[in-house]
């Protein structure tokens, strides 16, 4: 029996910096330059990412700043080769325990409006859908859905939250 090794999601370093671009030029028509990942690391204090790796392969990454009481997910990301395979989930969890220890009250996030995965795993998560953004990306115009989780501290967070950590633990 073929015995495989866990996801385990860590702090984004920069060293991974290379396989994230990567991952970024698979998944979006105008992906972040390198250079960006290099400084958020570097130079930005209201700035946490994390990677999802598997030994020495990053899987996806993704990251969220704190401003003011709201953690925001800037980027998130997953190989096409592990998608639909849980690292999304785990990243999202990740994200989510940051936000909350670094005091945030809610999540707040843009999605393309034709990204309907996304959207989903989104949902599971609590976020729904607040607002518009009109011709959001520069890439090709289309429109952004934001979406807002309810008070991360309330119950129905709490729910969502106790539900993941026990797949995490159970998977």
């Amino acid at each position: 029996m073929a015995v495989t090794s866990p996801i385990v999601v860590e702090p984004m370093q920069l060293s991974d910096v290379a396989a994230v671009h990567e991952i970024e030029r698979l998944s979006f028509s105008s992906p972040w330059p390198a250079r960006a990942f290099e400084q958020e690391l570097s130079t930005n204090p209201m700035a946490r990412y994390v990677v999802a790796r598997r030994e020495e392969q990053v899987l996806g990454f993704a990251g969220v700043w704190l401003m003011v009481d709201e953690g925001h997910i800037t980027t998130f990301g997953v190989h096409p080769d592990w998608r639909r395979r849980g690292v999304g989930r785990r990243l999202m969890l990740e994200l989510m325990e940051i936000a909350l220890e670094l005091g945030a009250a809610r999540m707040t996030l843009e999605a393309r409006v034709s990204n309907s995965a996304a959207q989903s795993l989104y949902q599971r998560f609590g976020f729904e859908v607040t607002g518009r953004r009109s011709a959001y990306y520069t890439d090709d115009g289309e429109d952004a859905l934001v979406m807002t989780t309810p008070e991360l501290r309330g119950p129905s967070m709490q729910t969502v939250l106790l539900v993941e950590r026990a797949r995490r633990k159970g998977g």
